[in-house]
C-alpha cells in the first residue's frame, strides 16, 4: 500500500495484528478492536498485555502461522518485525495489503479531529495530561498514548469524543505520516542518529510536521530549536508557546517543587497580542520535577486552545496520577525506597534526578542504575551521557538492552561507564554487565533511606521486584538462622 493511500476503517474490517504484544501494537490492536473491526494477533510471548486483549475479543496465537492471515482485509506490523516473518510473507503472496504501524495509525488518526504530541522528551506524559483533561472536561477524546496511564491501566481507547489523542513518534517518522489537526511540539534533541543521520535532520523533519498542520500549534519556548521553530513558522501560521520563558505566550511562574508535589501559577497573554501577560490561575500537580511543569503547561495550553476553561483544566491537573514508568514508586523494602523511570536519553535522566531532589526530601543517598538501550544509539551517544547523571550519589550501569539492535564489537554499557569517570573521577560508578550479579549488589548495598532509581527502556523495569525479593529472601534467611 502507497504511503498516500489511507487504508479505509470506516466500516468493518477483518485486521490481523504481528507482534501484538509489543508498545505499540497493542495499543493499535485495542483501538481497532473498540472501534468495531474483527482484530487477530500473534505474538512470541504470553503476557498479560494478551490477556488483557483477549478479553476484549481478540484472537490471539502464541508463535506465528502463515494461516492465520487468511481472510483478513489487512495485516500490520510494527518496524521491529523482519519482512521475512512467515505471517507477512503469506499475506503478501495473497495480495493482502500490509500495513507499518505508522500507516494503520494514520487510518486510525483520519476518522477523528487528531491532536498529537511531538518531540524527543515528555511525549507520553504530555498526551496523557491532554487526554486527562479532555476526559475531565467531558469531551470523550480517543487516545493512543505511549504507556499506561494509571487509574485507567490503559495507553489506548476509543471514545465518542471528536477528538484522538495520539503521541506521535519521531523514530521511524511516523509523525510526518500522521493527518492532525493539531499538535503539541515539546522540544527537540538528539536521537534516533540511526534515521536521520544528523540532528539538522531531526530539526527540518520536526518543522515540516509542524508546517503541515492548520489547526492549534503549541510549542515549547524554553527549548532553543523548537523556540526557532516557532519564530520561523509564526509569519505564516499561528502557534502558541508555553514555558517558563518570559517570552512565552503561557508561561508558568511562581513554580514551588516541594512534597513531591508541582505547584505554580500560570501567566497568558491573548493570541496575537504582544501584551503583558495575566494571571489566569493556579495549578497544583501531584508529580515532582520542572519537566513536568512544563509538561502539564503544555497540556493546558492546548486544551485552553481547544475550548477548554482553565479552571476545568487546572482541577484535571490537579487529579492526574501520571503514567506507568515515570517516577514510578515501586516500594519501599526496609527503609529503601525503589522508583522506577523509562528515561533512557541523557536530558531525560538528568530531569529525573533533578527531580527526585526536591526541598522536602530526605533521601540519604540517591542510588541510579542505568540500562542502556540499543547498540547503535549507543556507538554514537555512549559519550552524551558523561553528565548525565550529576544528581546520583551512586551510579550503577549494566549492559545494553538490544531492543531488537545488532550488537557492535565492542559496544557495551561499559562505554557510558567509561564516559562518567573521565569527567567525573570522583563520583562512584559500579559496572555490572550481568543482570544477576547486579540484584545481588543492589540487595546488599542499598541501606535505609536510600533511593534507587532504575532507568531506561528495557527490561530494567522489573528490576526493582527482582531486588526487593531478594532482599526480603535474605532476610528471612538471616532470621533462619539466628
Amino acid at each position: 500500500m502507497s504511503n498516500d493511500t489511507l487504508f479505509d476503517l470506516s466500516r468493518p474490517r477483518r485486521i490481523h495484528v504481528v507482534g501484538i504484544g509489543g508498545p505499540g501494537m497493542n495499543a493499535i490492536a485495542q483501538v481497532l478492536c473498540e472501534m468495531g473491526h474483527q482484530v487477530s494477533g500473534s505474538d512470541i510471548h504470553e503476557s498479560e498485555v494478551l490477556d488483557r486483549l483477549r478479553a476484549l475479543g481478540v484472537s490471539i496465537i502464541v508463535g506465528h502461522d502463515a494461516t492465520v492471515v487468511q481472510n483478513c482485509d489487512a495485516v500490520t506490523a510494527s518496524t521491529a518485525i523482519p519482512a521475512t516473518n512467515i505471517e507477512l510473507v503469506a499475506a503478501a503472496a495473497q495480495s493482502i495489503p500490509v500495513l507499518s504501524r505508522a500507516q494503520m495509525l494514520s487510518a486510525i488518526c483520519a476518522l477523528k479531529q487528531s491532536v498529537a504530541v511531538a518531540g524527543t522528551h515528555g511525549k507520553t506524559t504530555t498526551s496523557a495530561m491532554l487526554m486527562h483533561i479532555l476526559t475531565t472536561a467531558g469531551l470523550q477524546p480517543s487516545f493512543v498514548i505511549g504507556g499506561d496511564i494509571h487509574g485507567l491501566n490503559l495507553g489506548a481507547g476509543w471514545r465518542n469524543g471528536k477528538h484522538l489523542v495520539v503521541e506521535a513518534d519521531e523514530s521511524d517518522s511516523t509523525h510526518l505520516a500522521l493527518p492532525l489537526f493539531g499538535s503539541i511540539l515539546t522540544n527537540v534533541d538528539v536521537d534516533h542518529l540511526d534515521h536521520f543521520a544528523t540532528f539538522d535532520n531531526i530539526v527540518e523533519s520536526f518543522e515540516q510536521y509542524v508546517k503541515k498542520i492548520d489547526g492549534p500549534k503549541v510549542m515549547c519556548a524554553d527549548d532553543a530549536v523548537t523556540a526557532k521553530i516557532a519564530t520561523r513558522i509564526a509569519a505564516g501560521q499561528a502557534c502558541r508557546t508555553y514555558g517558563r520563558s518570559i517570552n512565552a505566550d503561557v508561561r508558568a511562574v511562581n513554580v514551588v517543587l516541594a512534597e513531591g508535589r508541582s505547584r505554580f501559577d500560570v501567566e497568558a497573554r491573548q493570541s496575537g497580542s504582544s501584551s503583558l501577560q495575566v494571571l489566569v490561575g493556579s495549578v497544583d500537580l501531584p508529580l515532582r520535577g520542572e519537566h513536568n511543569v512544563l509538561n502539564a503547561t503544555a497540556a493546558l495550553t492546548m486544551a485552553m486552545e481547544l475550548g477548554v476553561e482553565f479552571v476545568v483544566a487546572a482541577q484535571a491537573l490537579s487529579s492526574f496520577r501520571g503514567v506507568a514508568r515515570r517516577f514510578d514508586m515501586r516500594g519501599v523494602d526496609d527503609g529503601v525506597t525503589f522508583v522506577d523511570d523509562y528515561a533512557h536519553l541523557p536530558n531525560e535522566i538528568i530531569a529525573v534526578l533533578r527531580g527526585a531532589r526536591d526541598a522536602t526530601d530526605t533521601w540519604g543517598r540517591v542510588v541510579a542504575v542505568f540500562q542502556p538501550n540499543r547498540f547503535n544509539r549507543m556507538s554514537v551517544m555512549s559519550s552524551a551521557y558523561a553528565d548525565a547523571f550529576g544528581d546520583a550519589d551512586v551510579v550503577v550501569v549494566t549492559d545494553i538492552y538490544s531492543s531488537g539492535t545488532t550488537p557492535i564489537p565492542g559496544v557495551t554499557g561499559k562505554l557510558v561507564v567509561d564516559a562518567i569517570e573521565e569527567n567525573h573521577p570522583g563520583k562512584r560508578v559500579e559496572w555490572i554487565a550481568q543482570r544477576e550479579d547486579l540484584v545481588s549488589f543492589l540487595a546488599s548495598t542499598l541501606t535505609t533511606g536510600d533511593l534507587c532509581i532504575s532507568m531506561g527502556c528495557g527490561d530494567v523495569a522489573q528490576l526493582p521486584d527482582e531486588v526487593i525479593s531478594l532482599r526480603q529472601n535474605n532476610r528471612a534467611n538471616k532470621a533462619r538462622q539466628q
